[in-house]
């Protein structure tokens, strides 16, 4: 089933939205996403988005925030173009409808702090920004008739060269991305969507890691396909965990948000002692999330503990309940417990990856027609380690950059072969998809066990042997049976995770998200861990 579009947009989380806005002023946009709509990392952001909105704060301060969270990896270029349209975008998401929170009785908008911040600047919609943002966008793009969403769609595999000549022919240095291979999950059938301009805003992989703060979609799904059809990836190894996931066993994970602290929370032992002076004396808990995650890792294994707090109990009670709502309700909900009166059990969780696909700042990939923007993406902004809430900046700044792109572009200049119709002759249905459910918790406990918040040398040869083992497992179930949304998630999870372990190996040193006991130092080279699978 041959399908067309002029634009082809994989993800549904403020990247994709945001830009599908944009680009319907052009032509036809057709969004693609494996679940519901509002299914994305977007919807369950809490903090906010970071950008220069008061007097008292300057593009220069969140530049150089960015950059000491960044570890030395950074690019300066990208850094200061998305700092700088900070305040643009801020305001397209207003005019779009997202209704910000602002002060009491003044029509300033609140801006929070959060870890690694010098100054206020996040602004926010109570603890819940990700959801109001996303419920705006998708209102917006309802309301738009050049914009198709189409829910419970897969998009598994890149149109390319190969997939008409195969590899005689294919020049892996020129190629040229038409599209998409989808999978209708409801219906359970293959379209082929051809498209002009291809967009990847699939967010990002936490589901890789037995423990994340990521919905059940985020299974590296951009990365997988991208790096499957010769688009380079990079830095990887910067996963950056979370400090403080609610510690609820049974209970669907739950983040405690940035902001938390930056409200005036304290991190204690299970004994009630703080400990983030004896790891950053300076900020304390205020330090960025690699130093915090880091140190709640270590107090963790050496007392044997399942858990820190986190504690409010000490600021004003109606403050706490109207900043942090959803906070307070889900840990009552979750614990029975009340957040100003009782400590918060909280762990580090799987967060964000910082690494991705490598783009320019025009959000371009190396592949022709194919564009990346948000988490899935790599634009050099969040180096070794992303700073709190510049993740929905990034993303909404970089959609921006795709929009003013691919706006100039002529239509017409650009043809789409036709693509013969998806094969399963020969072909089996999955009856034990039981052996699927193994591969995904094997790769989840390994990952967690052996590339997590401390890494070594003898922990990664181990991880990087098992996965391969499973890379062959799941090749052969995939090409002998017919597909289905389980197979297709764990054949990107763990190309991902290979492609995590890959990039952790090549970094022979400590820096920002990737501390490694073998190598306790940082280097003086500072470089990417760049990957393509045509070297």
């Amino acid at each position: 089933m041959n399908l067309q579009t002029d634009f082809l947009i994989i993800g549904s989380g403020i990247a994709g939205l945001s830009l599908a806005l944009k680009a319907s002023a052009k032509g036809k946009v057709t969004v693609v996403t494996k679940k519901h709509k509002k299914d994305s990392n977007t919807n369950y952001a809490q903090g906010g988005i970071a950008a220069v909105l008061s007097g008292t704060d300057s593009f220069k301060s969140h530049k150089k925030d960015t950059e000491n969270a960044g570890a030395g990896l950074c690019k300066t270029e990208v850094v200061e173009l998305i700092v700088k349209n900070g305040p643009k975008v801020i305001q397209d998401l207003i005019d779009w409808g997202v209704q910000f929170t602002q002060e009491n009785n003044s029509e300033n908008y609140d801006l929070g702090r959060e870890g690694g911040h010098s100054q206020n600047r996040v602004i926010h919609a109570d603890d819940l920004t990700g959801k109001e943002i996303e419920r705006a966008l998708v209102s917006s793009c309802q309301e738009d008739p050049n914009i198709e969403i189409l829910e419970d769609h897969f998009a598994f595999d890149l149109l390319t060269e190969y997939h008409l000549n195969g590899l005689e022919g294919f020049n892996k240095n020129e190629i040229n991305c038409f599209g998409a291979y989808v999978w209708d999950t409801k219906n359970s059938v293959v379209k082929i969507y051809r498209a002009k301009f291809t967009i990847l805003a699939t967010g990002g992989m936490g589901r890789v890691y037995q423990h994340t703060t990521n919905p059940p979609i985020a299974t590296g799904d951009g990365v997988a396909i991208a790096y499957r059809a010769g688009a380079k990836v990079a830095n990887l190894e910067f996963m950056q965990f979370h400090p403080t996931t609610l510690y609820a066993p049974g209970k669907p994970t739950f983040l405690i948000s940035e902001a938390v602290r930056g409200h005036g929370g304290k991190l204690r032992t299970t004994d009630k002692k703080t400990f983030m002076r004896d790891y950053s004396p300076n900020q304390k808990s205020l330090a960025p999330r690699d130093i915090v995650a880091r140190a709640i890792d270590a107090e963790l294994k050496k007392r044997g503990d399942e858990f820190v707090y986190l504690d409010v109990t000490h600021l004003a009670p109606d403050k706490t309940k109207s900043k942090f709502p959803n906070i307070w309700r889900t840990c009552k909900n979750y614990l029975n417990i009340d957040i100003t009166k009782e400590m918060i059990p909280v762990v580090p969780s799987a967060h964000y990856q910082c690494g991705g696909i490598i783009t320019n700042l025009k959000g371009e990939t190396n592949i022709n027609r194919l564009y990346a923007c948000g988490e899935v993406a790599c634009t050099g902004l969040h180096g070794a380690n992303r700073l709190a809430s510049n993740s929905l900046l990034e993303a909404i700044v970089m959609s921006e950059a795709i929009s003013q792109e691919i706006l100039t572009k002529n239509l017409n200049d650009y043809s789409l072969p036709l693509f013969k119709e998806w094969d399963e002759e020969g072909t089996v249905t999955a009856e034990e998809l039981v052996l699927i459910a193994h591969n995904v918790t094997e790769i989840q406990t390994l990952m967690w066990d052996y590339v997590g918040i401390v890494r070594s040398n003898q922990k990664l040869a181990r991880a990087s042997k098992r996965i391969e083992l499973i890379k062959k497992e799941i090749k052969a179930f995939y090409e002998r049976t017919k597909l289905n949304t389980e197979l297709l998630e764990v054949r990107n999870l763990v190309a991902c995770a290979d492609l995590i372990v890959r990039c952790a190996e090549m970094r022979t040193e400590s820096r920002g998200l990737n501390y490694n006991t073998d190598y306790p130092k940082m280097n003086s080279e500072k470089k990417d861990s760049v990957i393509w699978r045509f070297e």
